[in-house]
């Protein structure tokens, strides 16, 4: 079996490492691949927006499926056009993945069947926005419409903040196109935690839940970033909790899509903030979050293979997904600067000197000369399984001291939230 996935960032090189303990599988592509995906799979110079492209190989290299990483491909139609030449293909179609690609879509459909979330308004209208804003008595969240690379999120704790982000996604254009609308909603407080499910469109079927660090700094302080780590499973997701989120949130999103002409296949996933009142939908992702997608796919026993054949073949209710024992953490190293400006084409050392139990999965990387070099704003994710989560912890940070590059940064309590709460 020959699989294609599309993509070059942590996600993508996790998804080749479990694809490729399948043995079902002969040979995995990755287009475009980054320095350390060569180790599992042959890594191909089509970038993943380059759709044509992508059709064009994997028809002509005969590929049994192919698993598209990103959102961009997603909202784009890559999963309609491989389907459209018979390419068996796990993700969402284009209508499906807008759930990702317009906040605002997102919101509607949460209003509309009444999904949990916070309350909103929307505007295309710069002028009506500001007068919203200006008639709010407390903090709001502002959110560009479109895809920002999950920093089009601006918490804006005062009237001036809140201004600030609409002169930035509106005006200054900071997130392009996906300026063109925003949605205003009220700041929810309590504890964030990520659902991701597997779904055919019919049965849903969640895994471990995990937790992001978006902040860039430790405490959750700073500007939002790509996610500079996680876990899972997280505590926070109580058994109860989890069976809400099953019922009352993915459940539902899924009959709201079919509903809507939209039918939903893939992954879905809901970052939830669980509030007093329960918990609610901060956002939705149609895809494997990153980095959720290292320490969740570190604890899944069953083949992934197998997994996505049958939700491309809607008969996930026939497979019984197992996980693991205990638990995996994920340490994003960034570049310096990052999520603002940084350099790249530094040389990365030491990782040849992570201990045992640990896995470098790359995200920013590249190889010049016969050295990996950083490549991106977030640069590594040093995953570990542990025992329980300090123990998974500790194997992790052990791993981010073996390695080093010129400006490197990290957080340092990746996972303490879940220490805390035992």
């Amino acid at each position: 079996m020959k699989v294609l996935v599309v993509g070059g960032g942590g996600r993508e090189h996790a998804l080749c490492w479990k694809i490729s303990q399948s043995p079902r599988v002969s040979k995995i592509y990755c287009a475009p691949g980054n320095a350390g995906i060569t180790g599992v799979a042959e890594c191909v110079g089509i970038k993943a927006a380059d759709i044509d492209g992508l059709v064009t190989f994997a028809y002509n290299q005969g590929i049994d499926l192919a698993v598209v990483g990103p959102e961009d491909p997603l909202t784009r139609g890559l999963v309609d056009a491989l389907e459209a030449h018979g390419i068996r293909v796990f993700g969402p179609r284009a209508s499906a993945a807008a759930i990702e690609g317009s906040k605002v879509l997102s919101k509607d459909i949460m209003a509309k069947y009444g999904i949990p979330t916070a309350g909103y308004r929307s505007f295309e209208n710069r002028r009506e926005a500001v007068e919203y804003i200006k008639s709010l008595s407390s903090p709001c969240v502002v959110k560009a419409d479109g895809l920002a690379a999950g920093k089009g999120v601006i918490v804006a704790g005062t009237t001036e903040e809140a201004l600030e982000a609409i002169v930035q996604i509106m005006d200054d254009r900071a997130f392009g196109s996906a300026g063109d609308k925003v949605v205003v909603e009220e700041l929810l407080t309590g504890e964030e935690v990520s659902i991701l499910a597997f779904t055919d469109g019919i049965t849903v079927a969640p895994m471990l839940p995990a937790q992001d660090h978006k902040q860039v700094y430790d405490g959750d302080k700073g500007p939002n970033t790509g996610g500079m780590g996680a876990y899972a499973p997280a505590p926070v997701c109580t058994p109860e909790l989890y069976k809400y989120a099953l019922e009352k949130i993915l459940q539902p999103t899924v009959a709201a899509m079919a509903s809507e002409g939209r039918p939903y296949s893939g992954v879905l996933y809901a970052g939830l903030m669980v509030t007093a009142e329960g918990p609610k939908v901060l956002e939705y992702n149609a895809r494997f979050g990153d980095p959720e997608a290292q320490p969740v796919l570190m604890m899944l026993k069953t083949d992934l293979v197998d997994i996505m054949d049958a939700v491309i073949d809607k008969r996930l209710k026939d497979i019984n997904i197992e996980w693991e024992e205990g638990a995996s953490v994920c340490v994003v190293m960034a570049s310096g600067g990052y999520p603002g400006a940084y350099g790249k084409g530094i040389e990365i050392t030491g990782l040849d000197r992570v201990p045992e139990g640990v896995t470098v999965f790359h995200a920013g990387t590249a190889e010049r000369e016969g050295k990996i070099v950083t490549d991106g704003g977030r640069v590594l994710g040093v995953t570990a399984r542990g025992a329980d989560i300090p123990s998974a912890i500790s194997l992790a940070y052990r791993g981010v001291e073996a390695i080093s590059f010129e400006g490197a940064h990290c957080r340092r309590d990746i996972g303490q939230k879940a220490t805390i709460r035992r």
